[in-house]
């Protein structure tokens, strides 16, 4: 792995409880669609009437905290279900290879590349592959690559050449630009990746990679001990409301509609409770749908700032979520098309497309975390169960969400770089800046 060794990818990766601390109280009134769901004829007889999911505390985990609290898993015949929250997606790796029969948990929230990675064993400590499901992709847009107010003056966006002049001087100086993400190979360290490389600069040889766990990353800018991070909301919207730094761009910006967080679940329970898998799937569309409403955002804001969720307040999670972006640099926007989103009627942002995750296959094998040689539509089709979430969506009457084909098509990126699904070797050749292994 580039700039890892393999212990050192554990240890790095490795995250501990803490973070800065928020405030627990959350304004707005509970919308007219609070009541919980009425029961389901469907799920009765399912394997299990319960199961662990892992949960870190961002805004993107939204649908697993509604479908407990709005009932939609008790709904689907799964009311023993819990929701716990993991401190780093360390902890949610070590857990899912634990297993709830073990103390760990069976499914999680979780970056998109990660059951991949578990997958073919590539990040697990055993060095053992954890067989992994994607159920479903829990939202699109919604994270942010922000930086200290060190270089506010700088007031670097998206497509910036400032960015190349500060990690110069940066390097000059004798020391690195120091940009954290939240664990390697995943979406966040895949985004501060392409940021930088777009914008010329080497993140192998001009940056220092760091590992930051997501709640901690305010408590670090604040310390000086970063000068830029890549994290999902509302970290980037807490930097800006404590006056430490700045967003210089936000993530759908580099890429419109990009694909994020996954609902992922160890392969050996779903198979072993087949039904029990597909209830929680329709209970956790069913809360997409539920979160995507907007006539739902204030208490969606109320339920998930409680302090076993996000221990937040409604400032640090509303406003991104209903399209105001307050940079912090003077900038602002307001209703952004760009903001996360859970669900669409027609070709669902919840769908699980394979061309999106071979476009994390193709970048996790940029950056050498991925052999070049791999598989990739092995490897997608032994983990992407697009095949369940089209019968959970029919199965709730959602048929318009399902799309025709299992791929987007071409995605355009900000640099105008396009990807080609149907060839990733030429778009893998097309990038300048690389560590293929």
């Amino acid at each position: 792995m580039s700039n890892l060794s393999r212990r050192q990818f554990l240890i790095t990766a490795a995250g501990t409880t803490a973070g800065a601390i928020w405030l627990s109280a959350c304004g707005g009134k509970p919308s007219s669609t609070s009541s919980a769901p009425a029961a389901s004829d469907a799920g009765g007889d399912t394997e299990v009437k319960g199961a662990t999911l892992g949960f870190i505390a961002l805004t993107d985990a939204s649908p697993l905290i509604i479908a407990k609290e709005k009932g939609f898993f008790a709904k689907h015949g799964m009311p023993d279900v819990k929701v716990i929250k993991q401190t780093s997606w360390a902890a949610t790796r070590d857990n899912l290879e634990l297993g709830a029969e073990r103390g760990g948990i069976d499914g999680a929230h979780i970056l998109t590349p990660m059951p991949y990675l578990l997958t073919a064993g590539k990040i697990t400590k055993s060095a053992q592959p954890l067989p992994m499901y994607i159920l479903a992709r829990l939202n699109v847009n919604g994270q942010g690559l922000s930086l200290s107010n060190e270089f506010l003056q700088e007031k670097v966006t998206i497509s910036d050449p400032k960015i190349k002049a500060i990690a110069d001087r940066k390097k000059a100086s004798g020391k690195l630009l120091k940009a954290a993400m939240t664990f390697p190979g995943g979406t966040h360290d895949l985004w501060m990746r392409y940021w930088l490389a777009a914008n010329g600069v080497n993140p192998n040889t001009e940056a220092d990679l760091v590992v930051v766990p997501p709640a901690q990353m305010i408590a670090n800018l604040q310390t000086g001990t970063m000068d830029t991070f890549c994290v999902g909301e509302p970290w980037n919207q807490r930097a800006v409301n404590k006056k430490i730094g700045y967003t210089g761009a936000i993530t759908g910006e580099l890429w419109k509609d990009h694909p994020e967080k996954a609902f992922a679940i160890r392969s050996d329970w779903a198979d072993k409770n087949p039904k029990a898998t597909l209830a929680m799937l329709k209970a956790v569309q069913e809360a997409q749908i539920w979160c995507q409403d907007p006539a739902n955002l204030d208490e969606l804001c109320e339920i998930t700032s409680k302090d076993k969720y996000f221990k937040t307040s409604v400032e640090d999670i509303k406003p991104r979520l209903a399209g105001t972006f307050d940079f912090g640099d003077g900038r602002s926007v307001t209703d952004s098309p760009l903001r996360m989103h859970f669900w669409q009627e027609t070709n669902s942002h919840s769908f699980p497309y394979k061309s999106h995750d071979l476009w994390f296959l193709t970048e996790d094998i940029r950056w050498g975390y991925f052999p070049e040689n791999t598989d990739t539509k092995a490897l997608i089709d032994k983990v992407n169960r697009s095949d369940l979430w089209r019968e959970a969506a029919k199965a709730i009457g959602q048929e318009k969400a399902i799309p025709a084909s299992d791929s987007r098509g071409k995605e355009t990126f900000f640099d105008g770089v396009v990807f080609d699904p149907e060839d990733p070797k030429a778009y893998l050749a097309s990038l300048k800046i690389k560590a293929l292994k």
